[in-house]
């Protein structure tokens, strides 16, 4: 007769306590696969640039002499590169400040190429897919910079109200509003279903130019199919809880909101709410509430000392929330998986020139070189949308060409 006790003892505890540790063999077969890395973009930019002259450091190298607008960042100097000589030969001045994230190509010039002017975020979006409850975040200051364009051609426009972003991001809505927002949904997909099969009736009457015209309409319509699918999928998922107070609606200064937005962003990239966002400031930004002149006026400063000391002053604010950023990402763990691009499509405001263009990168565990300087003789400069190329590829991307790029970046190793 076997006896048992009145309880049962695990034999694996029971071997612990004994002070014998029994190793599993090693079994090829039954390994897990280490959980992929997750991977972030952020771009930030701004309408007229940098001062150059208080940009970019007088030498380069790992141990550059810190510039006078990236002292403000000199915290971080080990964790970011700044370029110089990169653009993408685009002109046209505010016209151009539009193309920096679209690889050189400007809205009136994107019928030309295949991808039109679509900017790396959305290039980026594209590959999260509905990965995340928002493929990407464009946010920033009143009407922003128009730098975030789709394939189709149109502009997106940024979330410029604080309160917005907090509801979008940390809100659920109640049960009669999901029932409502299903019905709108499926309402859309209808409509587009009889646009598309409108479209296919008519295509076989129209001539070349016509059908181009026709395509271009039916790739806008398949951006809003994804985006409906997408919102379909995520309307019964609940949101992540704020970490932070609830942020209400309110009449607020612009350097109020730029630090609210950039904390929110961050949030946004530490839940996996999203993993691309896009700031921008626009020239519209009200540097008078840092008592100085008009930020436009200010950019057209002719050497003068009194117009360059308050132009710096409003820089000054903006690279320290832009390190506020950095700081927030570091904090939230999540400063290594992510890659910032900083710049503008304009080098020199007062000039109103796109050529030499202030770009830094930030993040993404990669190894920075500190201040590198491209090659700046016609025939051997390299297009930034080389930069924007590797970068897209350290996110994942599978592509080869991007913009106006001749290929990867070759004088830096951005994995």
């Amino acid at each position: 007769m076997r006896l048992m006790n009145s309880y049962s003892i695990d034999r694996r505890k029971f071997l612990q306590g004994m002070g014998v540790t029994l190793a599993l063999p090693w079994l090829e077969s039954s390994m897990m696969a280490a959980p992929a890395r997750i991977k972030r973009l952020v771009c930030f930019g701004n309408h007229l640039g940098f001062y150059p002259e208080a940009f970019f450091p007088k030498n380069s190298g790992a141990d550059f002499i810190i510039s006078p607008t990236l002292k403000h960042i000199e915290k971080h100097r080990k964790d970011f590169t700044v370029f110089s000589n990169l653009d993408d030969g685009t002109n046209g001045g505010h016209a151009g400040v539009h193309a920096f994230l679209s690889g050189g190509i400007r809205k009136e010039m994107a019928a030309g190429f295949p991808e039109k002017n679509i900017s790396i975020d959305q290039v980026a979006a594209e590959h999260v897919g509905s990965a995340t409850r928002f493929p990407s975040i464009t946010a920033g200051i009143d009407s922003g910079t128009n730098m975030v364009w789709k394939r189709s051609g149109v502009s997106v426009p940024p979330i410029n109200n604080p309160a917005q972003l907090f509801r979008a991001l940390f809100v659920d809505q109640d049960n009669a509003s999901r029932v409502m927002q299903r019905k709108v949904l499926l309402h859309r997909s209808s409509v587009l279903d009889a646009l598309r099969e409108s479209a296919k009736t008519l295509n076989g009457k129209l001539d070349a130019s016509d059908r181009d015209k026709l395509d271009q309409y039916l790739t806008s319509v398949r951006e809003v199919e994804r985006r409906l699918q997408m919102s379909r999928e995520w309307l019964d998922k609940p949101k992540p809880k704020s970490p932070i107070k609830t942020i209400g609606q309110a009449e607020r200064q612009h350097i109020e909101e730029m630090p609210l937005l950039c904390d929110l962003l961050a949030l946004a990239l530490q839940t996996d709410s999203t993993r691309v966002t896009t700031f921008e400031v626009p020239i519209s930004f009200r540097t008078s509430e840092l008592n100085v002149g008009g930020y436009h006026s200010l950019s057209h400063h002719s050497k003068s000392e009194d117009r360059l000391g308050q132009l710096q002053k409003v820089e000054k604010y903006w690279m320290e929330q832009f390190g506020f950023f950095l700081n927030r990402l570091k904090e939230k763990k999540v400063f290594n998986d992510t890659l910032v691009v900083l710049g503008s499509g304009m080098s020199d405001g007062s000039r109103h020139s796109n050529r030499d263009l202030p770009v830094l990168l930030a993040g993404g565990g990669i190894k920075h070189e500190g201040h590198l300087i491209c090659p700046a003789e016609g025939s051997k400069r390299i297009p930034l949308s080389n930069l924007l190329l590797s970068t897209l590829q350290w996110f994942g991307c599978d592509r080869e060409r991007f913009g106006k790029s001749t290929g990867a970046f070759s004088p830096m190793q951005i994995s």
